[in-house]
């Protein structure tokens, strides 16, 4: 089984959870297409059933640190697969861009190594793409919250949204009826800093349980994700770019509040920042930009922009850059399997 799976980007983010990955609000995300993890699991009979066996490869070398979390995920769903009882698996991943910088590198992680599981123990044809989706939804959940989001191609909800049908806590799913405006979304993410972030997404959640502006994040989450649905079935770029960098300044502001507090932008990225609001200004240009839990910028902008903005970005952006390193992506269709 070997599954490219996508990155996603967050526009209402995903901050704080209860329960087994149960988010405390509503989070709406697109994928992206260049930015994403292989990954590929080779079944090795084993010769009686016993405990979790498997080994892990991270672009060619032991990855100590993910298979802790690979073994713990695979303790809370083995009951569901019967692959675990009589089988070895030999894992291997790669990723098109770097890991831990607050560009989702779990979701696209952990979305693959779900799809594999899934069809290993669902061949194609055995249930319908609908429901095999809805589960690698729900099992990629369970491994990393945000990984439920890169199922889909496009946008996708993940948690209870009045007025969105089907909209679950349990598992994302595909947003319908988007304007043509929002069809075709680039996203030339900017790497301020490509080291590990200072501290986990996991742990900046979890500071969420006792944070003083928890109810008021909760109230904020609902409000952009509703104002969002109708912006982008309406093709309202304004809207969108206002809750976008509205979501994006929140989730530092609240890292940045909580106790221990931690500031995971870095000089580099204000700078970005106040350059893409000035250039936005004086061009009358649609564009907007986010950060996840890490210093890098995603800036977002419509396909009929691209020429424009590629050169204020290799004018005016990339010095402030690592390296001058970025990543020129777009909106994805979504997961691929590749060995079919």
């Amino acid at each position: 089984m070997k599954w490219q799976s996508p990155s996603n980007i967050a526009i209402v983010k995903y901050w704080g959870k209860k329960d087994v990955q149960i988010p405390i609000n509503p989070s709406i995300s697109f994928s992206l297409k260049h930015s994403y993890t292989t990954t590929e699991i080779v079944l090795k009979p084993k010769e009686s059933k016993s405990a979790i066996s498997f080994d892990f490869s991270f672009e060619g070398s032991q990855n100590t640190a993910f298979e802790e979390k690979i073994l713990k995920y695979f303790g809370q769903v083995k009951d569901q697969f019967g692959i675990f009882d009589h089988h070895h698996l030999s894992i291997s991943s790669s990723n098109t861009f770097p890991h831990s910088t607050g560009i989702a590198s779990s979701a696209s992680a952990m979305s693959a190594l779900a799809l594999c599981i899934l069809s290993a123990e669902y061949p194609k044809g055995r249930i319908s793409e609908n429901e095999f989706n809805k589960k690698a939804s729900y099992f990629a959940r369970l491994a990393s919250g945000s990984a439920c989001r890169s199922i889909y191609p496009g946008f996708s909800v993940w948690g209870n949204l009045d007025g969105i049908e089907n909209s679950s806590s349990h598992e994302a799913s595909q947003l319908k009826n988007i304007h043509p405006e929002f069809n075709q979304l680039q996203d030339a993410i900017l790497i301020v800093k490509s080291s590990r972030k200072k501290v986990s997404s996991s742990m900046g959640h979890s500071l969420m349980e006792n944070h003083p502006f928890r109810d008021a994040r909760i109230e904020q989450a609902q409000i952009h994700a509703r104002q969002l649905t109708k912006a982008l079935t309406n093709g309202d770029f304004e809207t969108f770019s206002q809750i976008c960098e509205s979501e994006a300044l929140s989730l530092h502001a609240l890292m940045m509040t909580s106790n221990p507090s931690y500031i995971l932008m870095e000089p580099e990225s204000l700078v970005l920042i106040e350059k893409i609001k000035e250039f936005r200004k004086q061009s009358g240009l649609k564009l907007c930009f986010t950060l996840d839990a890490g210093p890098n910028i995603h800036l977002i902008y419509p396909l009929a922009v691209k020429e424009k903005i590629i050169t204020f970005i290799k004018a005016e952006l990339l010095s402030h850059c690592e390296s001058g390193n970025w990543i020129d992506d777009e909106m994805g269709d979504g997961p691929k399997q590749l060995n079919v």
